[in-house]
């Protein structure tokens, strides 16, 4: 059998056609191209649905890797050895947090951090209610996937967790659901798999005045916005908010992986005692991960890649035009192509993985294409991914 039959015979599916059915065998990866088997190059305009952020490969990543590699990689399960990586990253970005966001539990991925970050808020409250919003993506796990604001994905696994509502997204009025058996709030402030959906500053300004009022904790989720997606290193930057805690992964690790929920060190506490490892994992903070991180959070604050993103938001909205699209979303570098029709967006997306362009469509928006370039994207790069996109469309 050849590669394709062994890939589709022994990896888990979670699609009848990975890819639309366009077989992209990847041998290569460096900064923005992707190269197959056969030498055939590819723009990633999506970062691996947004997690490399610095690109495929960076240099410097790549060295911090094999420098920590060569001292240690896996010692014990996280938190009970003192290992100078964890210490340095989680130092270097809470001082890029606000005061209260001073202590980070490391785990393995957005969907983990999501469930110790649910966690932590029922044990802090001591209560049950949680609560999401519509077409909201969390990930796919057991609680996150409790959380998860579509019925279509959820509908073969119940019974999922009890005791969550999902409210409608940007609607002032329903935050009135919000009461004292809450125990936190969890929401996307740009919406990524709902298609780019931006909360309007006045319904975030209500829901943190109604999570006050009630002493619930508000969790803000930055697995897709986080570390310069959005224009800012996170998208929170963009509201006066601070959250209770801050979920993180995907653009963190600069390709490999690693997620973390941060809080403050009163609230993290928790999980210490009452019982005694409240939340435990295998992996997270491994060391080498946490190095890789390390060299990813330098690379974007040295080089600013939050203000790149912002460039990039401009050259999308002034370049590709085309009758066809029917709306752009766009926030920095996370940006929904609107065609308006699934079938034509999936037409267009076939097209454009055959032309060498890497791109896909959102959970919860299947009329739209997804722009996530790398942010160290160089202009001829992204205009030569425009100029393709925009070829496909003319021969609709």
């Amino acid at each position: 059998m050849n590669q394709r039959q062994l890939f589709l015979q022994h990896v888990a599916q979670t699609s009848d056609t990975p890819l639309l059915g366009v077989d992209v065998n990847i041998v290569t990866a460096s900064g923005c191209t992707l190269t197959d088997v056969n030498g055939k190059q590819y723009l990633d305009v999506i970062s691996g649905i947004s997690v490399s952020n610095v690109g495929h490969c960076h240099p410097k990543v790549v060295e911090a890797i094999n420098i920590q590699s060569q001292k240690f990689m896996h010692l014990m399960v996280y938190g009970e050895f003192n290992q100078s990586p964890q210490v340095k990253y989680a130092k270097a970005l809470t001082d890029l947090l606000p005061p209260t966001l001073n202590s980070v539990y490391f785990t393995t991925s957005g969907s983990e951090a999501v469930e110790g970050a649910v966690k932590l808020a029922k044990r802090v409250t001591n209560r049950s209610e949680l609560i999401s919003f519509t077409n909201a993506y969390h990930g796919s796990t057991q609680g996150a996937l409790s959380l998860m604001g579509s019925e279509f994905f959820k509908q073969s696994y119940r019974p999922l967790l009890p005791n969550i509502k999902h409210l409608p997204f940007n609607a002032i009025p329903d935050l009135n659901q919000i009461t004292s058996k809450t125990a936190a709030v969890i929401i996307e402030l740009i919406q990524g798999e709902a298609g780019v959906i931006e909360a309007v500053p006045e319904f975030i300004t209500a829901l943190q005045k109604k999570c006050n009022e009630h002493c619930v904790l508000l969790i803000v989720d930055e697995i897709q916005t986080g570390f310069g997606r959005t224009g800012t290193l996170f998208a929170f930057e963009h509201y006066n908010l601070v959250p209770d805690i801050l979920v993180v992964a995907k653009g963190m690790g600069g390709g490999l992986p690693i997620g973390a929920f941060i809080a403050s060190q009163s609230l993290m506490s928790c999980l210490s005692n009452n019982p005694v490892l409240g939340h435990i994992n295998t992996f997270g903070g491994n060391a080498v991960c946490v190095a890789a991180a390390q060299a990813t959070l330098e690379i974007i604050t040295s080089q600013q890649l939050y203000l790149r993103a912002k460039e990039i938001e401009f050259i999308i909205l002034n370049q590709l035009k085309h009758p066809l699209i029917k709306h752009i979303r766009i926030k920095g570098a996370l940006g929904a192509i609107d065609f308006g029709d699934e079938t034509l967006n999936f037409k267009i997306i076939k097209a454009c993985l055959q032309n060498g362009i890497i791109t896909d469509w959102f959970l919860f928006c299947s009329t739209a294409m997804r722009l996530s370039p790398p942010l160290i994207i160089s202009n001829s790069e992204l205009e030569l991914a425009i100029s393709k996109i925009l070829q496909v469309l003319n021969t609709l």
